[in-house]
């Protein structure tokens, strides 16, 4: 429990370490020359640690206490008290990073999604999981326009770091595709920035 404690604060010192460098931080490459942090490197930090938060909790906690036999991981965790899931793990901590007021948003997507939800939202999502299908090593960036703002958009590859995540696909009534493989791209982290 205490190592979902310091992941969960870690990343919302990411968050909050972003906040405070304010808008300026975000739109160095709309304005050559100011100071801040391109949008680009913000949301690679960003997923470097979202990715270290999630691997920690799949490998040290799932893997780990299901191994020993002390507990399971469950879609429906809170009804059976078990583990969340690591993809709800991801999600949990994205809803709460959304929830802080900074604007940074992050989520699962995939091309053959459980739930209708995690499905790609627009073209960029949609041919970035096509391109991190075929090279995984190279997220897929673009600026994305909700009503009058922009924000820059990278997906990231979403990688089958352990067998709870390939069996919950391969076994669940709702999935599309049940041939997932240990390290295959199931899908995608979309992380977004907003532009101001």
């Amino acid at each position: 429990m205490h190592r979902i404690h310091v992941s969960l604060c870690a990343a919302a010192i990411a968050v909050l370490i972003a906040g405070w460098w304010g808008p300026s931080a975000f739109s160095a490459k709309e304005r050559p020359g100011s100071p801040g942090i391109p949008p680009e490197k913000v949301a690679a930090y960003l997923y470097a640690v979202i990715k270290a938060d999630r691997t920690v909790y799949t490998t040290e906690i799932v893997n780990r206490l299901q191994e020993k036999g002390v507990t399971t991981a469950s879609e429906h965790w809170e009804q059976e008290n078990a583990l969340m899931l690591p993809a709800q793990f991801l999600q949990q901590s994205g809803k709460l990073a959304a929830e802080g007021g900074s604007g940074i948003r992050y989520r699962l997507i995939g091309l053959w999604p459980i739930y209708r939800r995690n499905a790609p939202a627009s073209d960029l999502e949609r041919s970035a999981l096509e391109a991190l299908r075929k090279n995984p090593d190279q997220p897929v960036t673009g600026i994305v326009t909700s009503g009058r703002k922009q924000f820059f958009q990278a997906i990231y590859p979403d990688v089958a770091i352990s067998p709870a995540c390939v069996s919950c696909h391969n076994s669940h009534r709702l999935s599309t595709k049940r041939d997932f493989k240990l390290n295959d791209v199931m899908g995608g982290i979309a992380i977004t920035i907003p532009l101001e």
